[in-house]
């Protein structure tokens, strides 16, 4: 029996923000001082480093529980179950539902109530909560949807991961280029007799030294009057974290798995920094001192941009759907999500297709 993905849907945002579009962005550092280049210098490093070309960005209607809802439909008729069936609703996010020039998170109903409501579920016994988690959010509700079906709690599960970061970042900020909108749903359900599904996985959070390596903070533009606070991170203690602690989760997990490295087909791992992604990827292989493989780690960040929780489960559907040139996953192929975010808080886990 396994604890399978039977759906898997996306919500891409159709607007397009390219990197020209920050030009005439006045960018500070941390400490209200001007940078000391022009913005095309600073946007040409940043594409080096992040690989980022473009992202997407939410219709000014929309908000995040909206496009929830969008994929949840997508996954649910892929998936061909009854909505009414769904045990658990778990939306995976970090800032709630955020209007289009507002500095105010609503995050009361939950997203998942309002994903539900949506949908128009009338069991009440389809038990609808939200997982902040940060960034590794969705796999870690995929972790729980896990546990509550192994444990005889559940049979079905819709599982959601949802995030409009446009809304939430400071335009003197030049982290800001980095993040998008999107959303990526999963309907997970325990099929009998099927060699498939969760066979393993691994969470941690590093809170001691690491909790606000990514917190909200106010404008880096000290000038201004704006009250607001936007999301923040301190970048380079984040990437040595990650590549001192993600590549060894991974190990952890695959190792548990019983499956060998040369078993993985994929590794699906959350679209932060095109840099650091590889750099994770690179040392993970050096732990069973192989090099990484080409076409072993998708990535759709170029064009896609940081969706927080929504990068990993889009890219998974992308792929299934064919619309990721060069990469495809068939049915009994052993794949690897991974992801690594605010907290902080790393996890991975083992699937077969």
């Amino acid at each position: 029996m396994g604890v399978t993905i039977t759906g898997i849907g996306s919500y891409i945002p159709k607007g397009v923000a390219p990197n020209k579009d920050f030009i005439e962005n006045s960018f500070f550092n941390n400490d209200g001082s001007k940078f000391g280049q022009e913005n095309s210098v600073i946007i040409e490093k940043f594409q080096a480093i992040t690989g980022i070309e473009e992202r997407r960005y939410l219709d000014k209607k929309l908000t995040t529980s909206d496009m929830a809802a969008s994929a949840a439909a997508i996954a649910i008729e892929k998936s061909g179950v009854d909505p009414e069936t769904l045990d658990y609703i778990i939306v995976a996010h970090n800032y709630g539902d955020v209007k289009h020039n507002s500095s105010q998170s609503d995050t009361v109903p939950s997203i998942a109530s309002r994903v539900k409501h949506l949908l128009k579920i009338k069991n009440p016994y389809c038990v609808a909560y939200d997982m902040l988690f940060g960034c590794p959010g969705w796999v870690e509700s995929m972790i729980q949807a896990n546990a509550f079906i192994k444990a005889g709690m559940a049979k079905k599960c819709l599982v959601i991961g949802a995030e409009a970061l446009s809304r939430v970042i400071d335009p003197h900020d030049r982290d800001s280029m980095i993040y998008s909108d999107g959303s990526g749903v999963a309907v997970v359900e325990l099929l009998e007799n099927e060699d498939s599904g969760i066979i393993t996985h691994k969470s941690a959070s590093y809170t001691y030294d690491e909790a606000h390596f990514i917190f909200f903070g106010e404008s880096n533009n000290q000038e201004s009057t704006d009250t607001r606070r936007y999301i923040k991170m301190h970048g380079r203690k984040i990437y040595n974290f990650a590549l001192s602690y993600v590549p060894d989760a991974m190990k952890n997990c695959l190792d548990e798995s019983g499956y060998k490295i040369t078993d993985l087909k994929k590794v699906l791992i959350h679209q932060a920094n095109e840099k650091m992604d590889e750099a994770i990827l690179k040392r993970f292989y050096e732990l069973y001192d192989m090099q990484m493989p080409e076409g072993i780690m998708p990535m759709t960040i170029d064009k896609l941009g940081n969706s927080s929780v929504a990068t990993v489960p889009t890219l998974y559907d992308l792929i299934l759907s064919g619309k990721l040139k060069g990469h495809e996953i068939n049915k009994g192929d052993i794949i690897m999500f991974a992801s690594v975010g605010a907290g902080m808080n790393i996890n991975a886990m083992i699937y077969k297709v």
